[in-house]
């Protein structure tokens, strides 16, 4: 998986921002004398339908064949781990949230399991199913890849991206594990051999290696590679090796480090486990999938996949739904539910996991949280025009038509506009709000925003006004779109329901509720993970990212 950069003391700042979440009891809605709502709007709302279909995970990660037989695969922003039938492809949940966050999984020689969790720094372990979860190491950020050494029982781990190191992991977890190598470039899904050495790729320098764990001797045995993400052996003299960045699954010969091409799949693969029976399970994080390869044949088979992996923000303008999807970024057809990329993790370099989206006639706005960025790409062109580097979690942002942009930071509490040569002229527009998560340009031209503290709130750009709290005592508001008539959209994470806020007087009804949203974070997350994202068509059909279950909903109006 790449690399996450939270950034520090984040989730103490998101709490002491946010205080008590609290709900307020919805009350029925009628415009007030005030509302300018046209006669457009409707008497009630239908009840949602699936435009984009559900799928497992929330990103899908490392692969591991256990003892029984089971294919197991891990989610880091999931936060679990899940077992796939390896015949029909059914998915469920095998480790729950949250420790069983999972990078990567290992067997052992006696059936026994471990895994990384990776955004916590910990290595998870449990002798059985039974058997209790015990904590073998913690504190090590970026812990990626892991295995055993099915001779011994020794057990190896890996930092990656959030550090460079090779481990020996003590299986009684009282030693504290002992450095085998540093500074490596990037030692990702690996394996250990027959013969006790380590086989594995290195992320940033585009090789496949061999490492003798006594001493961190390492040998280059095939390079070339654009990004390899993780490598397997068979068993008869080959290392397969899934390279992220260009889609292929190489099978490099030992002997000699001559690579071939056994199979091109689509960009953003993570991780693959071999079968006894030589069938090669590959996953994309990209796709939510796992696929079945048979190395004898060159079948392809998927087992399960997604069109989209875990819709967060959204924007729609006309019939095209702008999806940021954390491991791509997504235009969807409201029409007919196609699903088309724009962007894929891996296969664009500068695309850092965007949790929310933001619109301009020219530009488009890409915020992540998890790297402190904000990407402007050209609407056009899709080439990317710059990134903000160094925010403190900025949850959403909107590309402006004279060049500029607004972002909001969760971190900071505050709303900021940039402008200017590198955006290096910044203007604080507000402080003080608690935690701000979506953002909306609205039709009186003042901008709204949802805190997580329970808020929607109106900030007048012109200051005009003062700062007015529209609505108070929501549940953990994210999600936030405009309906035509003039009403707010709010997507109430806590609660699990959207409702339609009139901004003249705060009244609500609720729209549509016990949905598939509000997927909490593991420890250290703030509690607006993956935000709900919402949009309102012409219309007025809403449109919701549901990241219960990674799918797309639109719910009609009735009239």
């Amino acid at each position: 998986m790449k690399r996450f950069t939270l950034p520090a003391a984040l989730c103490a700042a998101t709490l002491t921002l946010l205080g008590a979440c609290t709900s307020a009891p919805t009350t029925p809605f009628t415009p007030s004398a005030a509302s300018t709502a046209p006669p457009t709007r409707p008497a009630a709302w239908a009840a949602p339908e699936v435009l984009v279909l559900p799928s497992a995970f929330s990103g899908v990660h490392g692969l591991a064949v256990d003892q029984k037989g089971r294919l197991l695969a891990g989610s880091v922003v999931g936060n679990s781990m899940w077992e796939v039938d390896r015949l029909t492809g059914t998915a469920k949940v095998f480790v729950p949230s949250p420790e069983g966050q999972a990078d990567d999984i290992a067997i052992g020689p006696r059936g026994e399991m471990a895994w990384t969790n990776y955004l916590m720094g910990v290595l998870r372990y449990r002798e059985s199913d039974g058997a209790p979860m015990e904590v073998l190491a913690k504190d090590l950020p970026g812990l990626n890849s892991l295995d055993f050494d099915r001779r011994n029982g020794k057990l190896y781990a890996s930092q990656v991206f959030l550090g460079d190191a090779l481990w020996e992991i003590d299986r009684a977890g009282k030693a504290p594990p002992r450095l085998i190598k540093k500074d490596m470039g990037g030692f990702n899904g690996f394996e250990v051999g027959p013969d006790g050495m380590l086989y594995g790729p290195l992320w940033f320098k585009g090789q496949v290696v061999r490492i003798d764990p006594a001493n961190g001797n390492m040998t280059v045995i095939a390079d070339g590679f654009k990004i390899p993400a993780a490598a397997n052996l068979d068993g008869k003299g080959n290392l397969w090796v899934v390279d992220t960045r260009s889609g292929e699954l190489v099978r490099v010969d030992l002997a000699t480090g001559r690579k071939t091409v056994a199979k091109q799949l689509e960009a953003s693969l993570d991780n693959l486990a071999i079968a006894p029976d030589g069938t090669i399970y590959v996953s994309n994080m990209a796709n939510n999938s796992v696929q079945a390869f048979n190395p004898a044949t060159g079948d392809l088979r998927t087992l399960t996949s997604g069109k989209v992996a875990v819709p967060a923000g959204m924007k729609i303008d006309g019939d095209t739904l702008w999806v940021a999807d954390i491991f791509g970024f997504r235009q969807v057809d409201v029409r007919s539910g196609a699903v088309r990329d724009v962007f894929r993790m891996q296969r664009e370099p500068e695309l850092d996991y965007p949790f929310s989206v933001g619109l301009s006639t020219k530009q488009i706005a890409l915020a992540s949280w998890f790297t402190g960025t904000v990407q402007l790409v050209d609407r056009q062109t899709f080439k990317t025009d710059y990134i903000i580097h160094g925010l403190k979690a900025p949850y959403d942002a909107i590309p402006m038509a004279d060049g500029s942009v607004i972002y909001a930071e969760i971190a900071t509490g505050s709303i900021t506009r940039a402008s200017g040569k590198d955006f290096a002229r910044k203007t604080v527009l507000i402080s003080g709000l608690g935690g701000p998560v979506q953002m909306v340009m609205g039709q009186d031209g003042a901008l709204y925003v949802t805190e997580a503290a329970g808020k929607l709130t109106r900030v007048p750009l012109d200051a005009s006004a003062p700062l007015r709290a529209v609505a108070e005592g929501l549940a953990l508001p994210e999600g936030l779109s405009q309906t035509p008539w003039g009403t707010f959209i709010v997507a109430e994470a806590a609660a699990r329901r959207l409702v339609e806020i009139d901004p003249a007087d705060g009244k609500r009804r609720v729209v549509a509720e016990n949905l598939p949203i509000g997927i909490a974070g593991g420890p250290g997350m703030p509690p607006p993970y993956v935000v709900t994202g919402v949009a309102v068509g012409r219309d007025g059909t809403i449109y919701m990212s549901a990241n219960g279950n990674n799918a797309i909903y639109k719910i009609r109006p009735q009239r």
